[in-house]
């Protein structure tokens, strides 16, 4: 049967089609087939198939629905062609081996590369790569399950369970959805029972989440000594007691020239490691010579990327940098999907009490706060509150001079 041949009269409406489909595929493909466009009924239908983006592929889809358009002005292409100064010509994300030179060294680097990109990625990290490997791996299967396997796990609501599957967690706020699906899981400070993940994914799971704690930490003692401070100084502000990881699954997407995988964003925590897999795609927004450009970050085998978060650029009062960051668009001829998975450091506890404002030492007279003081639990109702603005959310939190 040719899904895509499906007729209805010209006017019935989307829900009374659905209804009237007998299973999740049919239903699917009605939501990209659709000539009519509701723009609120179109959500619900794809998100009612809890089947998420790789359901819409399943169903044998060759166009995109038009919830995933995004404006042209958005776009890689239309960017490029009104660039002034090629992309080419930024400068590149550091790769910094953390075992590969003495302590000061290796100080100065992650120094350097958090006050500019705000992004590097680290080798000889201590994270093993059979687990690296074996969570892409579950990641991926997990995605690549029949719908109904995933199906118990999908919701958009965050209290509901620690581990969590969805498709654009803001769906019905956004502009346009992205072309990926997100399985979302609570790790720390209190960690799920293994049988709260799914299957996949808790034969590693805790074994990778461990040993990015530990990385982690490793961290926060490299930036708080590049700042002067003791090595612990981070740590004892609670920065990383948490710890929330969403594994992203990109698939091919069959018009990449018209959506992205992930929106440009910066990310309301301290710290984010992420591990990728070698399809590629992440690109981050640097400058150059006064002129702004979007850079890939490519796939280095055995390396994770480490980028710091809005909380880490204040307390640091802006010596380190949040940086907006995207995922392009899939566009795989292979048919290969991809894979990322990106583990949040944040405060765990107390999150509506204790204020987080620019490190005290850190200031002078001539270097005087740039925020006021916030929870984390009011960044984070802000950060999304404001999610659809471009100017930089930190903006919000600054102080007059």
């Amino acid at each position: 049967m040719n899904h895509l041949s499906i007729s209805f009269s010209p006017h019935s409406t989307l829900p009374q089609r659905l209804h009237t489909m007998s299973s999740l595929t049919e239903a699917v493909v009605a939501v990209a087939s659709y000539d009519g466009y509701d723009r609120r009924r179109e959500l619900q239908a794809f998100d009612d198939t809890k089947a998420g983006v790789r359901g819409l592929l399943d169903a044998g889809v060759t166009s995109i629905p038009a919830i995933f358009h995004h404006p042209p002005d958005s776009l890689p292409q239309h960017q490029e062609a009104a660039a002034a100064t090629p992309i080419a010509a930024a400068p590149a994300v550091p790769v910094i081996d953390l075992q590969g030179a003495p302590r000061e060294e290796v100080v100065g680097l992650v120094r350097a590369a958090a006050e500019t990109a705000g992004f590097f990625q680290v080798v000889n990290h201590g994270v093993p790569a059979d687990a690296m490997a074996a969570m892409i791996a579950a990641v991926r299967r997990f995605n690549e399950q029949p719908a109904e396997a995933k199906r118990p796990y999908y919701t958009r609501d965050t209290a509901a369970s620690k581990a969590r599957f969805y498709s654009n967690l803001d769906l019905f706020q956004s502009p346009a959805a992205c072309w990926r699906d997100t399985v979302f899981c609570d790790m720390a400070p209190e960690p799920p029972l293994p049988e709260e993940l799914p299957e996949p994914l808790r034969g590693v799971m805790f074994e990778y989440t461990d040993a990015v704690r530990k990385l982690a930490v490793w961290v926060f003692e490299l930036l708080s000594e590049s700042l002067g401070l003791a090595g612990d100084h981070l740590s004892k502000l609670g920065c990383g007691e948490s710890l929330k990881v969403a594994g992203n699954y990109y698939p091919p997407c069959p018009e990449p020239h018209l959506t992205l995988g992930n929106t440009r964003h910066t990310d309301p925590t301290f710290l984010t490691v992420l591990l990728q897999d070698g399809v590629g795609g992440l690109q981050v927004f640097l400058d150059h010579a006064g002129a702004g450009g979007w850079v890939d970050v490519p796939p280095v085998p055995g390396a994770l990327i480490i980028n710091a978060g809005d909380l880490l650029q204040l307390v640091s009062n802006g010596r380190f940098r949040s940086v907006e960051h995207r995922v392009l668009a899939n566009k795989s001829s292979t048919g290969e999907a991809r894979v990322s998975v990106a583990a949040f450091v944040d405060v765990g506890r107390d999150r509506s009490v204790r204020r987080y404002g620019p490190i005290e030492e850190l200031l002078t007279p001539g270097n005087p706060p740039l925020y006021r003081s916030v929870t984390v639990e009011e960044f984070i109702s802000h950060f999304y509150r404001k999610g659809s603005e471009r100017r930089p959310r930190l903006d919000y939190f600054k102080l007059e001079q």
